[in-house]
């Protein structure tokens, strides 16, 4: 099942890329990002969501930057969503953000470590707008049906699911590509989160980890499995991005990135 977003159907024969940095951080860089992705999107004829988030509560450490906080986050979200005219998808962390969350986002995205959180999903559903279930590290996929059910239950069918790799072992994540074809049984738009699942957490003692270089490889496979849409945390110079900077792409690097993903969506399709 497809879901209407705007001009265009998320789930259908045309890829939708969700991208851009990981937390606000400024101003300058989200329209840098937002700018850079559009242009390659729509040479790529490509749906577009900007991808940001005004805070994240699951930093490694109390130290770690979170964002700009709801205010300024959500300020400078619509700024970005006025000026370059694309949807926004951003995470919640508690119930009460969600209507707030949904003055400014086309698209409520529930953290994976957050997903069994009933309120939360309800809270989410309750807006209207498209809720992302980011499935567990500790879910199978087939636990995620539940957690859709929460959302279908609550008035909403406009629903993806999210497959972001599984907890294997210590510091180190695994890609189960059998989820895409699985959660696809729901009858939803699958998502897989390519840099997310090239995460090490905790492995840097008092940040997260990551491999960059493992990016384009999952992506391309997640094509190949029957993704719908392909979320990607990308910033202009990941090096220096205040938080994530290991496993995001460099902007640069993002069309060729989704070009090679196109091509495999459109065999696949």
């Amino acid at each position: 099942m497809s879901i209407k977003l705007r001009d265009f159907e998320i789930g259908s024969n045309k890829l939708t890329i969700l991208a851009g940095p990981c937390a606000v951080e400024s101003l300058d860089i989200m329209r840098e990002t937002a700018e850079g992705l559009k242009k390659v999107c729509e040479k790529l004829d490509i749906n577009y969501v900007f991808k940001c988030s005004y805070d994240k509560a699951n930093r490694s450490s109390i130290k770690s930057y979170r964002g700009l906080g709801m205010e300024k986050g959500l300020e400078y979200l619509a700024k970005i969503k006025e000026e370059f005219n694309v949807p926004i998808v951003t995470d919640i962390h508690t119930p009460d953000q969600a209507s707030i969350a949904a003055e400014v986002a086309d698209i409520i995205q529930i953290p994976a470590f957050l997903c069994r959180q009933t309120d939360l999903l309800v809270a989410a559903a309750k807006t209207g707008k498209i809720v992302n279930i980011k499935k567990g590290q500790f879910l199978a996929p087939e636990q995620m049906k539940s957690l859709v059910k929460k959302v279908e239950d609550s008035g909403n069918k406009n629903i993806m699911v999210t497959d972001r790799g599984v907890t294997f072992g210590y510091n180190n994540l695994v890609s189960d590509f059998r989820a895409i074809p699985i959660m696809k049984e729901f009858g939803y738009p699958v998502v897989f989160d390519a840099t997310h699942s090239v995460q090490m957490p905790g492995s840097n003692g008092d940040s997260t980890g990551g491999d960059r270089r493992f990016v384009p490889v999952l992506a391309k496979c997640a094509m190949a499995a029957g993704a719908d849409v392909l979320f990607f945390e990308v910033h202009p110079n990941p090096d220096k991005a205040l938080c994530d900077g290991p496993n995001m792409l460099f902007l640069k690097d993002a069309g060729q990135v989704f070009s090679k993903c196109k091509e495999i969506f459109k065999i696949v399709r």
